[in-house]
């Protein structure tokens, strides 16, 4: 007889074994190491995939070059063609046959992770071929090229100099609002003389007031004698 299905059924019969406290209390990897590590077994991949098959060790900046072109085809970056009627335009007004690559901040990203999982896969940082010059030429031609088809210029963002004149406003402001007020030892001092004179002035009303008290005929008596 067949009793049915039981809970059982959905019991796995080779149960990984227990996490150690070490690995529960480890925090997940952040956006960046994951994205490094993704990128890292993608290049592993395409050398694999190679005709002929390349090792990393045989890995030289051409190589990485060809990658990178390689990884073209998937890009989502509209780059017009000299020829395109909308080359160097910005914001084109219709669409155009012009091919998508990958635009150059993601390159060269990318190029920097690699160069760093490169090196922590135990690689030798004189013979990182994502460091080669060649690699550095040619990231810097695709910025040329496409702020030019794109009609968007790259330049250099100056951080720190914005930073610099922002400190130093900050410097003048300080130093004129300090101006502007007098020192905390010279107000107390001005409260306390304006203070004395106040009791002084106060002393000699109430003196004279007393005076004229005395002075003034008693209550009752007649004007004329």
């Amino acid at each position: 007889m067949d009793p049915g299905p039981t809970d059982l059924d959905d019991v796995d019969p080779f149960p990984p074994p227990p996490s150690s406290p070490q690995q529960q209390q480890r925090k997940p990897p952040s956006r960046y190491e994951s994205q490094k590590r993704r990128d890292w077994n993608t290049f592993l991949q395409y050398l694999r995939s190679h005709r002929p098959p390349l090792s990393l060790a045989r890995c030289s900046g051409a190589h990485v070059i060809e990658f990178l072109k390689y990884l073209d085809q998937f890009g989502k970056t509209k780059v017009h063609a000299p020829g395109c009627t909308y080359f160097g335009q910005p914001n084109p007004p219709a669409p155009c046959v012009c091919p998508l690559k990958q635009a150059w901040g993601s390159l060269d990203a990318l190029v920097g992770r690699l160069r760093a999982a490169y090196e922590e896969n135990d690689g030798v940082p004189e013979s990182n071929p994502f460091g080669a010059r060649a690699v550095g030429i040619y990231l810097r031609e695709v910025k040329e090229s496409q702020g030019r088809a794109r009609g968007v210029p790259y330049q250099k963002k100056k951080k720190k100099k914005k930073k610099k004149k922002k400190k130093r406003k900050l410097l003048q402001d300080t130093a004129a609002a300090t101006t502007s007020f007098p020192a905390v030892g010279a107000s107390t001092a001005d409260d306390a003389a304006g203070a004395r004179n106040s009791s002084a002035v106060a002393a000699a009303i109430s003196s004279s007031e007393a005076g004229e008290g005395s002075r003034a005929p008693p209550v009752g008596s007649s004007s004329t004698s």
